[in-house]
């Protein structure tokens, strides 16, 4: 993911020749973004920037001893970054190149839930598993049906149950950037039941794949997922700024297209995350991979258009995650959102509901 754009393959054959490629290459931001902000919102903190190592998405997890991690994947170094969510500062870094259990070759989406932890590597083709906190390697899945493997979001459907979607972005022709024909677009999400036996051992299996055919909801580029169990729904980026980069509205239960997109974004359409301020209210807040980045926020029930903000330095922002739980520095949560590949922003989500005048449940 960099806020610009995402394309894979379907093509077993052209995926194996063009492996090491990357096949996502960004595309330049818009030159000024035609939306203007509604607000500017200071940055809590800004993480000191890594050069070469195209952070693209992440999550935030709670630690036992009271901390916030945030970690992130980074691309082009084939391995996983941790920082601390309260100050920034980066801890370490996980894994290395390679194939093997442990190791990544272009982690891109990244997902989390309790203590398991899922990353996407593109260009293995696959889904890994880790358990938390010592990232230890439980297996991997999905290289028999993953052609290129990007976004990924999870959630409980029983206990000790879980349902992992996948965004597919596989391509017809990588060097041409060439889209498979519609009927061929069905396949966009795959999604797998996972479980964690008894001693660690992962068991998973493909419940299917999905993708309206139909240009109006077709998915041609994808990478960001995220859904909303409390509303049916889940909302996938459409990237391909042809037909107009959007978000598309999904029915959870079902993987059918609702009819409905959000507005056109004036660049990609990259990082989705829900801020749930009740059971089942809140906003959705996107990204728009400007330069600045703009926020975009969403009424959770209704989609309708709640706020658009930029920060004072934040900038073609690939990923993003919402933790709407307090921690020391945050006492109501915070934002975190990559910035221009090389380094994290946090946005104090009070200073973000005060800004855009947010009205219901959310702290302010």
């Amino acid at each position: 993911m960099t806020l610009k754009s995402v394309l894979g393959a379907l093509c077993v054959a052209c995926l194996a020749a063009c492996s090491t490629t990357p096949l996502h290459t960004s595309t330049p931001p818009a030159p000024a973004p035609k939306t203007a902000a509604d607000a500017v919102v200071a940055e809590a903190w800004i993480s000191d920037p890594v050069a070469g190592d195209e952070l693209d998405s992440l999550v935030a997890w709670p630690t036992e001893d009271g901390q916030v991690w945030l970690i992130a994947t980074a691309k082009a170094t084939h391995r996983l970054a941790l920082y601390d969510a309260d100050s920034g500062q980066r801890l370490r870094t996980v894994g290395g190149p390679g194939s093997a259990v442990g190791q990544f070759n272009r982690p891109n989406g990244i997902a989390v839930f309790g203590d398991l932890l899922f990353v996407a590597e593109r260009d293995n083709h696959r889904v890994q598993a880790f358990r938390l906190p010592e990232f230890a390697p439980l297996g991997a899945f999905g290289a028999d049906v993953l052609r290129s493997p990007y976004g990924l979001w999870v959630h409980e459907t029983a206990p000790g149950e879980l349902e992992l979607f996948v965004t597919d972005s596989y391509m017809a022709d990588f060097r041409t950037m060439t889209l498979p024909p519609m009927a061929e677009l069905d396949g966009r999400v795959k999604r797998f039941q996972v479980r964690v036996e008894d001693g660690g051992k992962l068991e998973t299996r493909l419940l299917g794949q999905f993708g309206d055919t139909g240009p109006a909801g077709a998915l041609r580029m994808v990478e960001s997922i995220a859904g909303d169990p409390a509303h049916g729904r889940l909302l996938v980026a459409e990237e391909d700024r042809r037909v107009g980069s959007t978000l598309r509205d999904y029915r959870l239960a079902t993987g059918t297209y609702n009819g409905h997109s959000l507005p056109v974004f004036d660049a990609d359409a990259e990082g989705i995350a829900l801020w749930s301020c009740s059971a089942d209210g809140g906003y959705w807040v996107t990204v728009d991979q400007l330069t600045p980045t703009r926020f975009r926020l969403f009424e959770r029930a209704t989609l309708a258009p709640a706020g658009v903000f930029s920060g004072q330095v934040t900038a073609n922002t690939d990923g993003e995650t919402v933790y709407a739980m307090p921690t020391p520095r945050f006492p109501a949560g915070a934002l975190f959102a990559l910035h221009n590949d090389v380094a994290l922003a946090a946005f104090d989500l009070r200073d973000i509901a005060r800004a855009l005048d947010l009205q219901g449940d959310c702290p302010r």
